[in-house]
């Protein structure tokens, strides 16, 4: 079934740039060379939907690979004559959306450093800023992940600096990289082939965007159950050397 118009999220103008991460003369010189659909208008104000958020994604990605604005335009229209404009955007969509169900939580940031008690200091803040944990706007803080967030807060109370934990978050999000980055080069090489997006016919896109559908669920899977694979494993080392300790010389020597 087909989301109503105004049940679907909706941007203004600097907010689309903001969330695709162009510039906003970018998206007017993108609109102006007709590779973005005019917004939708309520009277002076002007909508853009989540379809136009897709296709800036999608110009940005040709764009980091090498093709021009002219050949953008091209490209865009011999998909659209052939009908094959709206698989590749579902495959765009299937690609960037719903990877995580994660819930954004803003607050005062007075309330965030009362959360974080008198330890953590400015300079973590802007490591957390700069990590893409944080984004601040004024006097209010958003944190990307209320889950990250309780979580800190728990690591916090059981006496954790957050400079370390910080630093277990910088390391995470680099070893996180790396295993995307093995996957979506399986995917790469074994789905999409040599022949690139670009070359693919209607049909063909839509048989990826069917197999990124299926694949997603089973890349989390298998990262949560080797996480937890080698957590049991190391829990049960350090409990062997807790209670090897506090067993003491006399029993180990038994």
């Amino acid at each position: 079934m087909t989301t109503p118009y105004e049940d679907r999220p909706r941007y203004r103008r600097e907010e689309l740039a903001r969330a695709a991460g162009v510039k906003v003369r970018n998206l007017r010189y993108y609109q102006e060379r007709g590779l973005l659909p005019p917004p939708r208008r309520e009277g002076r104000l002007a909508w853009y939907s989540d379809d136009h958020l897709t296709r800036l994604r999608l110009i940005s990605d040709l764009l980091g690979r090498g093709y021009t604005v002219n050949a953008i335009a091209e490209l865009f229209d011999a998909w659209e004559r052939g009908g094959g404009i709206s698989q590749l955007l579902g495959l765009e969509r299937a690609m960037t959306r719903d990877w995580t169900d994660e819930r954004s939580v803003t607050m005062p940031l007075a309330r965030l450093a009362e959360l974080l008690g008198p330890a953590a200091t400015a300079e973590d803040t802007r490591r957390a800023v700069a990590l893409g944990y944080l984004r601040i706007e004024g006097e209010l803080v958003t944190h990307r992940s209320a889950r990250l967030l309780e979580a800190t807060i728990a690591l916090i109370r059981r006496g954790v600096p957050v400079s370390e934990i910080l630093d277990a978050g910088e390391f995470l999000q680099a070893e996180a990289a790396a295993v995307a980055d093995r996957f979506v080069g399986l995917f790469r090489r074994h789905v999409i082939g040599d022949a690139g997006l670009e070359r693919l016919s209607a049909g063909q896109v839509q048989d990826v965007t069917d197999a990124v559908a299926a694949l997603r669920p089973v890349a989390g899977e298998v990262v949560a159950a080797e996480f937890a694979r080698a957590m049991a494993a190391r829990v049960t080392a350090e409990l062997e050397v807790l209670l090897r300790l506090v067993s003491g010389p006399e029993e180990q020597s038994e």
